[in-house]
Parts: C-alpha cells; sequence; structure tokens
C-alpha cells in the first residue's frame, strides 16, 4: 500500500503549464508543458521516408520538424510488412475501417535484415515518437506502434496479452488474461499495466473499447491527409501524468485556471468516476506555486549543489557523456567517531535524495554516483537496496548496477525527453552581471519614491509589495516599521508579502487584483 500523500500543482501561464507533483509535501517531479510544442512521446504521425543510410541501417523521416525524424531498423517492429499493407490500404480506399478483425497480418520481418529491403525513400509510413527532439537530434521514431490507457496498452498488429511484471500474484495475472483474452479485438495486443490489479472487467473493457476508438480516429485522420501530418496526439503530459501515477494516495490536484479544472476534471471522470472531486480551484492572490511552497524547493534543489537535512550534501554536475553526482558529508562526518558508520549512514540518506533527482530533474542516459567509501561489504549491499527501493517509484526504465568497492554506483535511465534544466543562480538585476551594485539599502528609497508618486496620482489605491524574503523582513522590522510609516502617511495600510521568486534587488508593486502596477 503507497504510504504517501501526493498531490499536483498546476500553474497556467502565457503558452505553458507548469506541474509540480508533491509527496508528502515535497517536490519529486516538476514538468514544464508548452502547449504548442507538437512532439510528444507518444504522439502518432504520418511522416515521408527522407532517405536511407545503410550505414546505420536507418533512416530519416519527414514528419514536419525542422530535422528529420530517425528510426533506426531495430525500431521498425517485426510487423513492419503488416502495418506497410495497412497504410496502403487504407490510403487507396481498399479498407474503409480501422479495426483489424479481418485484416490478414503478415509474416514478421528478418529481425538482422537491412534497412532498404524494407523501406524505401518517399514512401508513406506511420510512425510514433519514441523521444522527445533533443539539443540538436531531431525526434527519434518507432514503427511498432501502441496506445496507452489507464489499465492496458493497445498494441496493434500483435495478437500476444502481456501483464505487467509488478503484479505478482499468479491467480491475479492468470484472471487478467483471461478477461482480456475474453474482450481484446483480434490481431490487436494488449499489455496489462500494474494499476489494473484487482480491477473489473467493466472498468478493463471501458479502457480497451476507448483504446480502439483512439485507433480509429488516428485511421480516419491519416486517409484524409498527406505526410507530414499529426494523426493521433498523446494526451497533454498534465493528464498523461495522472493516468500513469493516479491512486487512492493522491489526496488533491489543485489549479489556478478554471478551464484547466474543467479539462483536468472531464479526464478524470473518464479513468476514474468520482475522482473528480479531488480537483481544487485556487482563488488566492499570491502565485500557486509560491503559496505551496514550490519556489523555494525549486530554487533549493535544483542547483549545483543540493543539501540534505543532516548537512550532507550533493554536487551534480553534467557532462556530454554522462551525469556525475558526488555525495559528500559535510559537517557530519564530525558528529561521528566510527568513519564506517558514518558512511552508511550518510550514503543511505543520500540513496533517497539521488532517486529524487533523478525524477525531478529527468536525467536520462548514463548517472554515475560516487558514494562515500565503504568497506564493509553488507554495507555496501544496504545501500544497493536502499537505492533500488527509492528508485522502484521512478517510471522511466532504468538499471541499478551493483556498488562498486570504490563506493561508485552506476545507472541507466531511459532519455525520452530533454532534461528539465532551470537555472537558480541570479544574475544582479542591477548590474547585469558586471560585478558592481547600488547600494543595497537604496532599494528602500527606490520603493518609496514610487509609493509616493502613486498615492499622489491616485490617493485611494490599494497597493501590496512583493519583494524578497531579506527585504520583506526589514519592511516589517521593529515596531516602528515601514509598514507603520506609510500608514501614517498614506492613511492605508500597505501589506508585505515575501516571495522567493524575486531577487534580492527586485520587488514588485501590485494592485488589490494582484497585477503588477506599471508606471
Amino acid at each position: 500500500m503507497d504510504d504517501k500523500n501526493k498531490e499536483m500543482i498546476i500553474r497556467s501561464g502565457d503558452g505553458e503549464v507548469d506541474i509540480a507533483l508533491l509527496e508528502n509535501k515535497g517536490l519529486v517531479e516538476f514538468h514544464n508543458e508548452k502547449l504548442d510544442k507538437g512532439f510528444n512521446v507518444g504522439d502518432i504521425f504520418l511522416g515521408r521516408v527522407k532517405r536511407l543510410v545503410p550505414g546505420l541501417n536507418a533512416a530519416f523521416v519527414d514528419v514536419g520538424y525542422e530535422k528529420d525524424a530517425f528510426l533506426h531498423y531495430h525500431d521498425l517492429g517485426p510487423k513492419m510488412d503488416s502495418l506497410q499493407k495497412y497504410i496502403t490500404e487504407g490510403i487507396t480506399g481498399k479498407r474503409n475501417s480501422g479495426l483489424l478483425q479481418d485484416f490478414k497480418i503478415e509474416p514478421d520481418i528478418n529481425k538482422n535484415g537491412k534497412i532498404d529491403q524494407v523501406l524505401k525513400p518517399n514512401r508513406y509510413l506511420l510512425v510514433q515518437i519514441a523521444k522527445e527532439p533533443i539539443s540538436t537530434k531531431g525526434p527519434r521514431l518507432t514503427c511498432e506502434i501502441s496506445i496507452a490507457g489507464r489499465f492496458l496498452v493497445l498494441v496493434p498488429f500483435n495478437d500476444k496479452i502481456s501483464v505487467s511484471q509488478k503484479i505478482k500474484s499468479r491467480d491475479e495475472r492468470d484472471r487478467l488474461r483471461r478477461l482480456i483474452s475474453s474482450i481484446k479485438p483480434k490481431n490487436c495486443g494488449v499489455i496489462v499495466r500494474t494499476v489494473a490489479e484487482d480491477k473489473k472487467v467493466a472498468e478493463l473493457d471501458t479502457d480497451l473499447r476507448n483504446l480502439v476508438s483512439r485507433w480509429e480516429e488516428a485511421f480516419e485522420n491519416f486517409t484524409s491527409t498527406r505526410p507530414p501530418k499529426k494523426v493521433l496526439s498523446e494526451i497533454d503530459r498534465t493528464n498523461a501524468i495522472l493516468r500513469d501515477l493516479l491512486s487512492a494516495s493522491f489526496n488533491q490536484i489543485v489549479v489556478d485556471d478554471k478551464g484547466v479544472q474543467n479539462d483536468v476534471s472531464d479526464y478524470l471522470k473518464t479513468i476514474a468516476p468520482g475522482s473528480e472531486k479531488i480537483v481544487k480551484i485556487y482563488r488566492g492572490k499570491t502565485d500557486i506555486m509560491e503559496y505551496h511552497g514550490i519556489e523555494k524547493q525549486i530554487k533549493t534543489l535544483f542547483g549545483k549543489h543540493v543539501t540534505m537535512k543532516s548537512g550532507a550534501y550533493l554536487v551534480i554536475e553534467h557532462t556530454e557523456a554522462m551525469h556525475v553526482i558526488d555525495v559528500n558529508s559535510g559537517n557530519t562526518a564530525k558528529k561521528e567517531t566510527n568513519q564506517e558508520a558514518n558512511a552508511i549512514r550518510v550514503n543511505i540518506e543520500a540513496a533517497e535524495e539521488v532517486a529524487r533527482q533523478l525524477r525531478l530533474r529527468d536525467m536520462g542516459g548514463l548517472v554515475v554516483i560516487d558514494f562515500i567509501d565503504m568497506r564493509q561489504s553488507e554495507n555496501r549491499k544496504s545501500l544497493l537496496e536502499k537505492l533500488r527501493k527509492h528508485m522502484s517509484d521512478d517510471r522511466a526504465k532504468h538499471q541499478v548496477l551493483p556498488v562498486s568497492r570504490f563506493g561508485l554506483v552506476e545507472i541507466t535511465r531511459q532519455r525520452v525527453r530533454p532534461e528539465m534544466d532551470i537555472k537558480t543562480a541570479e544574475v544582479c538585476p542591477t548590474c547585469q552581471g558586471s560585478g558592481e551594485v547600488q547600494a543595497a539599502i537604496t532599494i528602500i528609497d527606490e520603493i518609496e519614491n514610487n509609493l509616493k508618486s502613486l498615492y499622489d496620482q491616485e490617493g485611494e489605491r490599494s497597493l501590496m509589495i512583493a519583494a524578497h524574503p531579506f527585504v520583506a523582513a526589514y519592511l516589517q522590522k521593529n515596531l516602528y516599521s515601514f509598514q507603520r510609516k506609510w500608514f501614517k502617511s498614506y492613511k492605508k495600510w500597505i501589506a508585505v508579502e515575501p516571495k522567493t521568486a524575486l531577487t534580492l534587488l527586485d520587488y514588485e508593486l501590485l494592485d488589490k487584483e494582484g497585477k503588477e502596477v506599471m508606471f
């Protein structure tokens, strides 16, 4: 049973949405979704083969991105001939339905074959985004089409039923196989997800019908268009996270936009009727991320140095080949007389934070962690067990190798989208990096001058000041604070709000609606 209280906080802005996932109030995932990005993992496109590269045993496919997408031979899948036949029949009008009951499956292609034996330039191709564009690379594609639902994954041109290995009960696995075999359409495979455990046939049947309907939608779209064209969109990141993570431990979803609230509620009604009541609208004037303490966590968690509760810290470096994480005991080493005991204590704490950082930053590829050296093999074994336990919540495919005698651990983690990189170092708002700034105390004079100017123009105006926590504390300091001074001058109480997202010499003057006053 999952004993973690999970919350999702959603902030909508101009053309983008920020999604924060909290477990027991701690930030574990942060996503920034551009609403017009257009190339998400799971999107299905009708593309056109631009050129073949026999040396790489791969093809480059035009899907509408500025760079051609990459498709390796091993990503064609064994049912490639069946897929091509299906596309041809659909485009030429020989097939008028996306259903596969009457479709004759072609023999599997040679798994060790060559790309030019299967594909030809300018050929239309139905492909799915397997990896989003990263850095200078275009998307990576697969022809093994799959459509994910809440409980099931539909795999066309395949009759196999697979059950998640995380479902341990043999009786439950057999039950699910029997159920799915009785309801699945012909020539379609099904993968049973972990969350399907103990679910009734009606729920599974509804999910499967929705997936079949989406496949038919893709058929209708690609038969009526020309490449490059998106024929089926993966659901947006918000709903994808809900689909994959929604459980009884999810106690609330808080959004700051009525439209987003309606979208999320409607989606929850389809995947888990009754759960839409956990969606709440935030109506406060303070930024929703600031109110829930997320901005502060972002500042502390995305830097090069990440401090843990004990005082130990991680140093995270990124190179072209790999990510490197160094575990340092800091001042905690002074508290222990036994070096081995201190090492295992710090390492176990670091294991939890490392697992959290991998999810939070979505670090993919090779990750090398330099834990503090431990002499005893049982301690290294204990550390490995703890690390794998914390990594078990990670949805990305990963492999954790044993701890070496030097305390090194290698992790490979699936990378399907760019790493979440948030710059936490602040450029001086006054000097813009030149190294010289005005005297910090002058910011108070600037605030007072702007207040005087505004009240001289509009005397009845209600205002609030948002400032860095240090500046906010200074303005509220002592019995004879600046707030009291201003109240005496303007006969208006001016609220002061600490805002972590602001730099030391930056501030905002806000009206009663919470909107910044422009001079």
